[in-house]
């Protein structure tokens, strides 16, 4: 009986792969989902609607969710992973043509009973793919030009889709959870020094092209870059948002003003205090102290994951885990950088913490396959 036999039939089956979850991650983001709540019946000045109540529901739908996906065997998974990166480039092309606008982006596809973001699960999907490229892929061959060339191509493709929405933050998480599984399939580090490099000269180019035919960006994002360089260029405009996110996180102090008792969100000088400005509300309310246990709570799950991930004998499961485990890591850290002006305003709202539909169903999805990828890991 081989080793790989014997690996299976020590699979968990039945009730056993319920009690195989993951368990402290699945309480803890409870715990982080349940902080969201307090956070959107604060801004809602006492209650459960209209943000609090919906929210509620839509995370334990995502928790039917991750169990359902949890149970199902990882290797179903992983023969789905072509699909869902074809899956999720369609739905980028179709929200292309025929996508619902808002706030000036034209990133979402209207169900009627929820507003679609393709770009949260081409997230998903993208790592998904390069961790079954990587897992098929010969370990000698991972540094070799060619076989570095096609992971970069299927990055770039759904990043360009998702840059021309214009989605900054989205895209830059794209890149980085697809960085994260070529560095942990091993691919060697002076690509990514090279990748580094042509940032600086990329970020060059974009401040160069603009005012030509060429210009890269939207106009809106070059006066967020330089209000985030100096917001009091225009603290009434563009540069309102961070000016107003700072006042409010200088006014928590340590300890905070107090559940509900927030001026800046009482008198609603803050914008967005339900989305991507909601860590600055928490902070405001509970202090410095609250803002880092909330920070800790996020990277338990982190930590937690990459464990995970680094016992996984299973190479697909592994990139899987890390990959998705980097990417969220990526998706609050972004968000907290950018309310605390240490990064310009690209609008990523805060994980499970932040209103929203798609993005929380697609991340507990996300969370599903890290589940199944730990229980049906080779024991």
């Amino acid at each position: 009986m081989t080793f790989l036999d014997q690996s299976h039939r020590q699979t968990p089956t039945g009730f056993r792969k319920f009690l195989f979850m993951n368990w402290p991650v699945s309480l803890l983001l409870c715990a982080v989902a349940a902080t969201g709540f307090l956070m959107l019946y604060s801004v809602a000045n006492g209650s459960l609607q209209p943000w609090a109540q919906p929210q509620m529901i839509r995370f334990a739908l995502g928790i039917i969710v991750m169990l359902a996906v949890g149970m199902v065997h990882i290797r179903f998974w992983r023969g789905m992973a072509p699909f869902a990166y074809i899956g999720g480039l369609l739905l980028l092309l179709f929200v292309e043509f025929f996508g619902s606008v808002g706030m000036g982006a034209q990133r979402w596809i209207d169900l009627g009973f929820i507003q679609l973001q393709p770009s949260e699960v081409m997230k998903v999907a993208l790592v998904m793919m390069l961790a079954l490229y990587y897992d098929w892929l010969d370990p000698r061959k991972v540094s070799h030009p060619l076989w570095v060339a096609l992971p970069i191509v299927l990055t770039l493709i759904p990043m360009a889709l998702v840059l021309k929405q214009p989605d900054l933050g989205t895209s830059i998480l794209l890149v980085a959870g697809a960085g994260v599984v070529m560095f942990m399939a091993g691919v060697s580090l002076w690509y990514f020094a090279a990748a580094m490099s042509g940032g600086v000269g990329l970020v060059w180019t974009v401040m160069a092209s603009r005012g030509t035919e060429w210009q890269i960006l939207k106009d809106y994002q070059y006066r967020r870059i330089e209000t985030f360089l100096d917001p009091s260029l225009d603290p009434l405009g563009s540069g309102y948002h961070i000016t107003q996110s700072k006042i409010a996180l200088g006014s928590g102090g340590i300890s905070g003003r107090g559940f509900m008792e927030g001026t800046q969100t009482r008198l609603n000088f803050l914008p967005e205090k339900h989305t991507d400005f909601i860590f600055t509300t928490l902070a405001e309310e509970f202090g410095f102290v609250g803002g880092i246990a909330l920070l800790v709570l996020y990277s338990l799950i982190v930590i937690l994951c990459m464990a995970s991930a680094m016992r996984n004998r299973d190479r697909f499961g592994a990139l899987l885990t890390a990959g998705l485990a980097a990417t969220f890591f990526f998706f609050f850290a972004v968000n907290m950088a950018m309310v605390t002006g240490l990064i310009p305003v690209v609008g990523v709202p805060l994980p499970l913490v932040s209103y929203g539909g798609s993005a929380m169903l697609v991340l507990m999805g996300a969370f599903g396959l890290i589940q199944s990828a730990h229980v049906h890991r080779p024991r």
